[in-house]
């Protein structure tokens, strides 16, 4: 299996358990009194449609490059990413809107059963965090990276319900808002997490230099190819799921342009096999001193 396939499997178990989790939510929050229950079912709704984004987004990045499109459709990923923070801000202002607006009206205590269904939800969201993280780095997906954090800040924004309704349950007549106090800090969460998400998909649309380590590999496998004497440059920008590669390459000065030629492609095809990531890579043969 590929790593696009892998994503896009991934992506889709994402939805189903969303989706789930967004309809138990909202009935444990409509009929258990609690707000934080209602706001945790609202960001597992916006997760079901992200995660629709997502998906478009990995089946869009996997098709082959064409001609107007040379180093493929993986570009697509960190724009992705970018509307997932956007659905993803717009989740926690309606939260924090509707948490203040509770705090300032009078309502019943949480009922204490939803307490259960809390602690169900947080060991299950933060399995899938682990799932999807897991795979996100497998298949070198910012888009799923991104999909992994809505299951983490899922998880913790239920682990603050938790807190408000405990909170409200033991303490009683007067603590009710507890439970929407909790529902403002879980809005706040979320905001943090864009900025988390949103940053390193930015560093990829700039191509900025984060990948020191695949350079050392890269170096590393280059010194096995025989005829290959050294490397100097090496640039690298991401597209997608694969590393795109500019790397200049020392050879003997006084071999021919053919056999220095031969060096280049076979150098290409070893840095493909070995480091399986890579998508084009360009060598650059410069003659030894």
């Amino acid at each position: 299996m590929t790593n696009e396939q892998k994503a896009i499997k991934t992506t889709y178990l994402s939805i189903a358990a969303n989706a789930g989790l967004a309809i138990g939510k909202g009935l444990a929050g409509f009929f258990g009194n609690s707000f934080a229950l209602i706001a945790d079912a609202i960001e597992s709704t916006t997760d079901i449609f992200t995660s629709v984004l997502v998906l478009f987004g990995l089946k869009y990045a996997s098709r082959p490059a064409d001609d107007n499109h040379p180093y493929g459709h993986g570009r697509v990923e960190p724009l992705i990413t970018f509307m997932v923070v956007g659905f993803l801000i717009i989740s926690a202002i309606i939260i924090a809107y509707q948490s203040i607006k509770n705090i300032n009206t009078p309502h019943e205590l949480p009922k204490a059963w939803t307490l259960f269904v809390l602690g169900g939800i947080i060991i299950l969201k933060e399995l899938s965090y682990r799932f999807v993280v897991k795979k996100s780095v497998e298949t070198n997906s910012s888009s799923l990276k991104a999909d992994a954090w809505h299951h983490r800040s899922d998880a913790i924004t239920s682990v603050a319900a938790f807190i408000g309704i405990t909170i409200a349950i033991l303490l009683g007549k007067g603590y009710e808002t507890a439970d929407d106090w909790a529902a403002l800090f879980a809005a706040g969460f979320i905001l943090y997490n864009c900025y988390l998400i949103f940053r390193p998909a930015l560093g990829e649309i700039m191509d900025e230099h984060v990948y020191d380590d695949l350079i050392v590999n890269i170096r590393k496998v280059s010194l096995t190819v025989k005829g290959i004497l050294d490397t100097e440059k090496c640039f690298i920008r991401k597209s997608g799921m694969k590393y795109h590669v500019d790397l200049h390459a020392i050879v003997d000065a006084t071999i021919s342009v053919k056999q220095g030629h031969e060096h280049a492609h076979v150098l290409k095809d070893t840095l493909r096999k070995e480091i399986p990531q890579l998508g084009h890579v360009l060598i650059h043969i410069e003659p030894s001193k």
